[in-house]
C-alpha cells in the first residue's frame, strides 16, 4: 500500500503445558516457551510498531513472591528493547554461574519470565497515543490471585461511551476513556463478581478463606466471565487474557472481524493473529493450525484443559478483507492465492484499456507489498492473450505460414522493475515544499525501459486510500520515464467508508474516493445531496446506535465508480507532468469472487457488520460537513 495505513495489532499466547524441567530435559533450556514468544513476535512485527510488552505467569508461586512479570516499550524498536531487558538477567547469571542458569528449579523461584504461560502484543496506536501506559498487555491487579487480570488485545469497539456509562451506573470510576482501560474493567468487573458469588457459595460450605481461596481457583468459569461481560460489546476483537492463578483465554468477536488461530500438542499451546507465524514458529503444517470460530473463547485452564466455548451467538461471518488484500503476511498458501487471484481478475479489464496494445505496454507494481497481485494480474494477462493467439491461429487456419506463426507466438507483455525503494526519508524537514520534494525521492526509477511518449505505464498498486503519496510522488516518478499514459491499477475496491474495527482509516475527508464523490456533486450541480445527506445524518445523531441508517450511501449513488475513479484521477495527478493519468480499481464482485470466506467489506460498500458502524459513518459525516477533524468513534 503505497499510502502508509496503519492497521490491526498482533497477540501472542503460550502456555506451556510440562514443567520447565522437560524442556529443559528435551530442548537444552527451560526457556522454550520464551523464545517462542520472542520469534512469534518477531514474525507479527508487520501488525505494529508503536509498542509492543510481554507478560509472564508463574503457576504455583508461594506466597510473598512475585508471579508476575511485565516489560512493555514504545520504542523506536520496541520488541527489540523489551526483549533486552527480559534477558538482562540471564546473560548477567550466564557470565557468574552458568550453572544455576540451567538450574529450572531455581530459574523458576528466582528469575523474571521463567514461568509457563506468556502473553505477547503489538501494537499501533488508535487513538494516537503513544504513552507507555497505552501499551500492552494492561494489568488490574488484586490481593486474591483470582482476581488479577492481565489482557491483550487486537480491538476496537465503536460504543466505548456505552460500556464506560455502564461501569460508572455501577459505581465504578475508570481511570481513562479508552477502548482498553474500559474493557479490562469490564471484565474485571464480572470477574470479581464470580470469585464472589463463588466465595459465599463456599463461605456456606463451612470451608476457610484459605480453602475458599483455592476452590475459586479451581471452579471459576471463564465462559461465564467472558460472556457477561461481552453483551455490549460492538466492535471487532481478539482478546487474550490471563487470571493471575493461571487460568488463560483468548476470545473473538461473533462477526469474525478480528483473526485469531491457535495450534494445541502435549506439550505446548500457542494462540497468535496470524496462522503462517504459528506454522514457522512451531514448525507445523496449516492443517494443525485451527481458527478460533467467531464467537467463541478459546479456554485454558490452569490443569492444562483446553476447550473451545460459545460465549456469543455467532453472526454472519465478516471477516477484515484488508487482511486478505493486505495486512496478513502473505505466506499463507490460501492469503497468497487470494492476492494472485485479485491481480488476475484485473487482467481483462487492464487490457481493454491499453487495447491489447501489448508491443506499447510496459507492466510493473509499487509498492513491494503488491508484488503477489502482480503475478496474478500478470497470469490473467498471459491467459487473456493466449486466447487472442489461439482465435488468430484459428482464423488463419491450414494456410498460416511458419513466420506468421511465430508472429503470433511472440507475443508477450513486458513486465519491468520499473521503481525500487531506494532509502526511507526521515520527515525531520519542517518546511512542506522540502518534505515534499525529499519525499519525491523515496523511489527510484529504471530509466531507459520506457518508450518516451509512446509506451503506457501499468502500476498495481495494494490499494489506494487517500492517494496522497501517488500526488505528491509516485506519479512525479514514474512520469520521469516519460511514458505518454500511467495507469495506476488497486487490487482493492475504492475506500469510501471509514472503518471502526482496527484500521486506522477514521475519517470520511481522508479518502480520495470521498472527495471525488463530493466534487461530482458540486460540479454537477447536486450540492442539495450532501446537505440532504447532512440533514438525515443530524436527525438520527442521538437515536440508539441499532436505529441508525448509513445515509452517506447517497453521496455516490448519482455515479459510476468508473466516474469516481476519474475523477479521482484528474484530482491526484500533479499538474507538473506530461503523462495522462487513468485509475482502475477492483470491483466489489472481483472482490467476492478472489476471497469468498472473508466478505467483510464495509469500508468499500458501506455495509458495516455491527449497529454501531452505521453509528460511526453517521458522526464522521457531521464531522466533514462541520468541519471537525476528531474521530467519529
Amino acid at each position: 500500500m503505497s499510502d502508509q495505513i496503519k492497521h490491526e495489532c498482533g497477540i501472542v499466547l503460550i502456555r506451556l503445558l510440562r514443567p520447565l524441567e522437560y524442556y529443559q530435559e528435551k530442548y537444552g533450556t527451560w526457556m522454550y516457551g520464551l523464545n517462542k514468544l520472542y520469534l512469534l513476535m518477531e514474525k507479527q512485527h508487520n501488525r505494529g510498531q508503536d509498542g509492543a510488552g510481554a507478560v509472564n505467569l508463574k503457576l504455583d508461586q508461594e506466597a510473598g513472591k512475585k508471579y508476575f512479570f511485565r516489560q512493555r516499550s514504545n520504542k523506536t524498536n520496541p520488541i527489540k528493547d523489551i526483549f533486552e531487558r527480559i534477558n538482562e538477567p540471564f546473560i548477567k547469571l550466564q557470565d557468574h554461574e552458568p550453572e544455576l542458569l540451567r538450574d529450572t528449579q531455581y530459574a523458576k523461584e528466582n528469575l523474571p519470565f521463567a514461568g509457563e504461560l506468556y502473553l505477547g502484543h503489538l501494537r499501533y496506536g488508535t487513538f494516537g497515543n503513544h504513552s507507555i501506559e497505552y501499551v500492552h498487555p494492561v494489568m488490574r491487579e488484586n490481593n486474591w490471585r483470582s482476581r488479577n487480570l492481565v489482557m491483550a488485545g487486537n480491538f476496537n469497539l465503536t460504543n466505548v461511551d456505552e460500556i464506560f456509562k455502564s461501569l460508572f451506573d455501577l459505581g465504578q470510576h475508570p481511570k481513562d476513556y479508552t477502548d482498553t482501560v474500559t474493557i479490562l474493567e469490564n471484565v474485571g468487573h464480572f470477574l470479581d463478581e464470580e470469585n464472589e458469588m463463588l466465595f459465599r457459595k463456599h463461605k456456606n460450605e463451612g470451608l476457610s478463606n484459605r480453602e475458599i481461596s483455592f476452590g475459586i481457583e479451581e471452579e471459576l468459569d471463564v465462559r461465564q466471565i467472558l460472556e457477561r461481560s461481552s453483551r455490549r460489546w460492538d466492535g471487532g476483537y481478539a482478546l487474550a487474557g490471563m487470571i493471575g492463578h493461571g487460568d488463560a483465554f483468548v476470545t473473538r468477536d461473533p462477526w469474525g472481524i478480528r483473526p485469531a488461530w491457535y495450534y494445541q500438542d502435549e506439550e505446548i499451546v500457542v494462540v497468535a493473529s496470524e496462522r503462517p507465524v504459528i506454522q514457522t514458529a512451531m514448525n507445523v503444517r496449516s492443517v494443525q493450525v485451527q481458527e478460533i470460530k467467531p464467537g467463541h473463547a478459546l479456554i485454558i485452564k490452569k490443569n492444562g484443559t483446553v476447550t473451545e466455548e460459545l460465549v456469543r451467538v455467532p453472526q454472519k461471518r465478516t471477516s477484515c478483507s484488508f487482511e486478505r488484500i493486505y495486512f496478513s503476511r502473505g505466506s499463507d498458501k490460501k492469503i497468497y492465492l487470494e492476492r494472485k487471484s485479485l491481480g488476475r481478475l484485473l487482467a481483462k479489464t487492464l487490457l481493454d484499456k491499453v487495447n491489447y496494445d501489448i508491443e506499447n505496454t510496459v507492466f510493473s507494481y509499487i509498492p513491494n507489498t503488491a508484488e503477489t497481485a502482480f503475478y496474478g494480474m500478470m497470469d490473467g494477462i498471459r491467459q487473456e492473450l493466449d486466447q487472442v493467439k489461439k482465435r488468430k491461429i484459428l482464423e488463419k487456419g491450414k494456410d498460416i505460414t511458419p513466420e506468421e506463426l511465430d508472429e503470433i507466438l511472440a507475443v508477450e507483455p513486458r513486465v519491468e522493475k520499473i521503481a525500487i525503494k531506494d532509502v526511507k526519508m526521515r520527515t525531520f524537514i519542517a518546511d512542506d515544499n522540502s518534505r515534499d520534494d525529499m519525499v519525491a525521492h523515496v523511489y527510484d526509477v529504471t530509466y531507459g525501459i520506457v518508450k518516451n511518449g509512446v509506451d503506457t505505464l501499468v502500476i498495481i498498486d495494494d490499494s489506494i486510500v487517500r492517494g496522497t503519496t501517488l500526488k505528491k510522488s509516485i506519479l512525479r516518478i514514474l512520469d520521469r520515464l516519460h511514458p505518454k499514459k500511467i495507469i495506476v491499477v488497486s487490487s482493492a475496491p475504492q475506500i469510501r467508508y471509514p472503518d471502526c474495527y482496527g484500521i486506522d482509516m477514521a475519517k470520511l475527508k481522508d479518502f480520495c474516493a470521498f472527495s471525488a464523490a463530493i466534487e461530482l456533486l458540486k460540479e454537477s450541480g447536486q450540492e442539495k445531496v450532501i446537505d440532504d445527506v447532512y440533514k438525515k445524518c443530524k436527525e438520527q445523531q442521538n437515536l440508539p446506535k441499532e436505529e441508525i441508517v448509513n445515509y452517506v450511501k447517497e453521496i455516490y449513488k448519482p455515479f459510476t465508480p468508473e466516474q469516481i475513479s476519474d475523477q479521482i484521477a484528474r484530482m491526484l495527478r500533479p499538474d507538473d507532468i506530461d503523462a495522462e493519468v487513468e485509475l482502475v480499481y477492483q470491483s466489489i464482485e472481483n472482490l467476492h469472487e478472489a476471497c469468498p470466506d472473508d466478505r467483510g467489506d464495509w469500508y468499500f460498500t458501506g455495509d458495516y457488520p455491527t449497529p454501531g458502524g452505521n453509528k460511526v459513518v453517521n458522526t464522521s459525516f457531521i464531522n466533514f460537513v462541520e468541519g471537525r477533524s476528531g474521530r467519529a468513534y
